[in-house]
């Protein structure tokens, strides 16, 4: 598959514009159905949390997943609080984390008043390391969250060994690796459950929304009954429970439909990107780490990651913004949350605060071309060597 233009079904043109224009980040692809199922949302005047589409689009993700149930949640971050609320987390509890993982992987412990406990990364896939995680359990300990970093599956038999030995929960922060695989199965049915997001720069998006998956059929009836106010299913304005408005839309929804019926589609598309970057970066290897993918692995590149080496004498944020000044925006890899105000820690984390250091995430969507990716590379090459 030819990485497709930036303009869906236009030829590029070799023009000073095109060749100058910012090259983002991250950008959605809306090629499918997107505009024909939101329409028919507005026609039928179901637009809110009720209509055919949520039902569909949670189907349609379980079955990718090869999970029973997807609950549909209005994004990422409140997926992961309800699937702690539903497995019973509170006050005191404590849930171990990657210390290298974007913010919400932490804050919803907290939500929970319980203690996120940080583990330090594997160097090679940035995860949290095994070793690190059966280190840091203690009698207090109930559940663990792997982070399935930038599109990476976690080695998630050795977490499933500590689950199992010491009786704790584990949720998958799926966010990032919509579509990756562990020795062949799906992220999302590797733990009690798993959480996805769908936000604009996600694998697949819904513009704000997220998801739960599980194979248990009480916890996602208890995911169900959180979700939506904690009114009982069997008696209409009755609570038994505090639950929580995270619905998603019916809009939502049939964006996300569209995007899964189109979603080998996406992951090829960052395939293709991800193997161009392999190679036209390889003439700069005494510069720049690659993305390792483990042999059990199949990455599913939300981003494409690389680390700087000791050679390169600039610092992280001066490359980012050589690349800037030729309009090509970056992102630094996530700063570690030991070192973030609320969760600051004095002792450090050798790895994560190496990877934090020296990371940057490039350029990485389904509208990339093989010009756009040359002059990323050729950019690069100018920051290092000028």
């Amino acid at each position: 598959m030819a990485i497709k233009p930036m303009e869906q079904g236009e030829p590029h043109q070799d023009t000073d514009k095109q060749l100058s224009a910012r090259i983002p980040v991250a950008a959605p692809v809306l090629d499918g159905r997107e505009a024909e199922y939101v329409a028919e949302c507005m026609e039928t005047e179901w637009i809110s949390s009720n209509g055919r589409f949520i039902g569909a689009f949670e189907k349609a993700f379980a079955e990718f997943c090869g999970v029973k149930h997807a609950i549909a949640v209005n994004n990422g971050t409140t997926a992961l609080h309800l699937a702690l609320v539903a497995l019973g987390i509170e006050a005191g509890d404590e849930v171990i984390v990657p210390t290298l993982t974007y913010i919400a992987s932490a804050n919803c412990v907290r939500y929970c008043n319980g203690v996120p406990v940080f583990v330090d990364s594997d160097p090679q896939s940035m995860n949290m390391d095994p070793a690190k995680v059966a280190e840091a359990v203690t009698d207090k300990t109930r559940a663990i969250i792997p982070v399935h970093l930038y599109g990476h599956p976690v080695d998630m038999d050795p977490i499933r060994d500590i689950a199992k030995q010491h009786k704790l929960f584990i949720v998958e922060d799926a966010a990032e690796a919509v579509g990756a695989l562990y020795k062949g199965k799906r992220v999302g049915g590797l733990g009690d459950c798993a959480t996805f997001s769908f936000f604009g720069n996600k694998i697949i998006t819904t513009g704000e929304g997220g998801m739960v998956t599980t194979d248990d059929d009480d916890l996602a009836a208890r995911l169900r009954l959180f979700r939506g106010q904690g009114m009982d299913p069997e008696r209409r304005y009755w609570f038994n429970v505090v639950g929580y408005n995270y619905r998603m839309t019916n809009i939502a929804a049939a964006i996300g439909l569209a995007q899964m019926e189109r979603v080998e589609e996406h992951l090829a598309r960052r395939a293709v990107v991800a193997a161009s970057y392999k190679k036209k970066l390889a003439h700069l290897s005494q510069y720049v780490e690659l993305p390792v993918t483990a042999n059990w692995a199949t990455h599913s590149y939300w981003m494409y990651v690389i680390t700087l080496k000791e050679s390169v004498k600039k610092s992280r944020d001066e490359v980012m913004a050589a690349l800037d000044r030729e309009n090509i925006e970056t992102r630094p890899v996530f700063y570690p949350m030991h070192q973030m105000p609320p969760y600051k820690e004095d002792r450090g984390y050798e790895v994560a605060d190496h990877l934090a250091a020296r990371g940057i995430n490039l350029p990485t969507h389904g509208r990339l071309t093989e010009r756009d990716i040359d002059r990323i590379v050729a950019a690069l090459e100018r920051a290092f060597t000028d």
